[in-house]
């Protein structure tokens, strides 16, 4: 069961699933309930708007191809919210540019159609874990990390680089913060798709790339040449600390 405590009463996992076909998003619900969740459907794009703000969830599963506003005007509406909250997508097999902007602008993970319940679940079980993960981490480590001119502030999930605030997507932070509390360590694709997403998958390692050329764009003085973010050739990738703190002085 994936429920929670709060001042000693249990809650459960709250869960909006934004989908139009009514037998897919039935099926859904009654997956995540069984596990645990209590679910609200959304069938449209306009009602998912008005239920989204209308509290707050613990994951939103959400379709692209919506009625009303798109699955990716939603995505881009929550990613502008200070408080995170993660987002699986759904998406057709032949929709791979959608998949990748939603990935852009933020979204946590996708499964595609048609697709499996176990898949599904599992998806969901991932996203929860890495999230209990990280809430669990912050409040054992410093809620700051200092190297150089970069400065992390994990509790408030805020990144300056220089002083100046940059602007991350959710698993972009995640990601960074993964690297810089772990200076000089190489990470295979697997091995950040296991710490950072919360789960394996062979196969998705492309994710992890487009990932860390987005937070390469935002982080680095030259993305073309990176120096705190570096390619371990025919291993994976590394934050080269020294690089960054020599970048401070």
């Amino acid at each position: 069961m994936w429920d929670t405590w709060q001042d000693g009463v249990m809650e459960k996992h709250r869960v909006l699933v934004v989908e139009d076909e009514r037998d897919i998003a039935e099926l859904i619900a009654l997956h995540l309930s069984d596990i645990g969740c209590e679910v609200t459907i959304a069938a449209d794009g306009h009602e998912a708007m008005r239920q989204a703000f209308a509290r707050e969830w613990d994951l939103v599963v959400l379709d692209l191809r919506l009625p009303g506003p798109d699955g990716l005007t939603i995505c881009r509406t929550l990613r502008r919210e200070s408080r995170y909250v993660p987002i699986l997508m759904l998406t057709s097999k032949s929709s791979e540019l959608d998949r990748v902007l939603g990935l852009e602008l933020g979204a946590d993970d996708y499964v595609t159609k048609p697709f499996s319940v176990s898949e599904l679940v599992a998806r969901v079980k991932a996203i929860f874990r890495r999230v209990e993960s990280l809430s669990k981490r912050s409040t054992e480590n410093d809620d700051s990390v200092n190297i150089g001119p970069l400065h992390i502030d994990a509790a408030g999930r805020q990144v300056t680089v220089d002083g100046e605030a940059m602007s991350l997507t959710a698993r972009e932070f995640d990601l960074l913060l993964h690297f810089a509390r772990n200076p000089g360590r190489v990470f295979s694709r697997a091995q950040l798709l296991d710490s950072v997403w919360g789960y394996g998958h062979e196969g998705y390692e492309h994710t992890v790339n487009s990932h860390i050329n987005r937070l390469r764009s935002k982080i680095e003085p030259d993305p073309a040449e990176p120096e705190l973010i570096v390619t371990v050739w025919g291993v994976g990738y590394k934050f080269n600390a020294r690089r960054a703190q020599a970048a401070g002085h």
